[in-house]
Parts: C-alpha cells; structure tokens; sequence
C-alpha cells in the first residue's frame, strides 16, 4: 500500500531588530545558548483606510558559536535576518504552573547592521560560519 503521509517542513525565515541585548548562558555540558526576541513591523490599512502599524515580538534561540557570535554583536536595536524552526517548549514554574512558549530555534543568523565598503558582512550558520562579501551598496 502507498505511504500518504503528508510531507512535512518546520522552515521560519524572519528579518527584524532585538528587542534586547542577546541573554548568553551556558549549559551544565559547556553548550552556549543565547535568547532574544526580534520586533518584526507590519503595517496596513484598517476598514476605515487609516494606516496601522503593529509589532510582534519574536522569541529567538541560538545554541553554540552563533550564540556568542550574537551574544558579541548584537545589541537591542541590531537588524538581523534569522532562518530557523519552529519549537514549542512547556516548563512548570517555581509555583507548580506549567507554562507553553513557542519559539525560534536559529539555524542561520544574519548581521545586517551598517557595513564600509573595505568590510564584510557576516552570517552566522550553525556547524559553521558562511562570509558573505559586502557589495558596498548598503544604505549609509
């Protein structure tokens, strides 16, 4: 009998600016994880034709040398470029209440911050590091 199963993908790819400087820790194995949350802007016109401008907050997780690369590049207000995965996490807190959040886990980590001609822009990628070179043609 054929398998019908539906293909699956878990594929984010978000642009926006850090809320907060990115929170570093590491983990009792030695693994650096680093959170931040990213506003992400939309805007639109209501039924009224007034334009609107709404942000969302994006919980963001970053787990070894992307994390300190973030945790060391970034600050609140830095534009990046995130390419993740969906996770959804519970945890009880101190009182006994459970507690769901869903996050970003970052695969790829995009600085796109100002960059002079004679530097490059860089990516953070997990399992390495990809240089992008800088084109010169960023807005100043």
């Amino acid at each position: 009998m054929a398998d019908l199963r539906m293909p699956e993908q878990n594929k984010v790819f978000l642009a926006g600016r850090l809320t907060r400087d990115p929170d570093l820790r590491y983990t009792r194995g030695g693994q650096a994880v680093a959170n931040f949350s990213l506003a992400i802007n939309s805007r639109y016109r209501d039924s009224s034709g007034k334009r609107v401008e709404r942000a969302s907050f994006i919980p963001i997780v970053t787990w070894g040398k992307i994390a300190e690369r973030c945790n060391s590049q970034l600050k609140k207000g830095s534009p990046v470029s995130v390419e993740g995965r969906i996770q959804s996490r519970t945890w009880e807190t101190r009182d006994g209440e459970k507690r769901n959040t869903l996050e970003i886990v970052a695969q790829r980590v995009q600085f796109l911050g100002r960059v002079s001609p004679d530097t490059s822009q860089e990516s953070e990628e997990e399992g390495g590091t990809q240089r992008e070179e800088s084109t010169g043609s960023e807005k100043k």
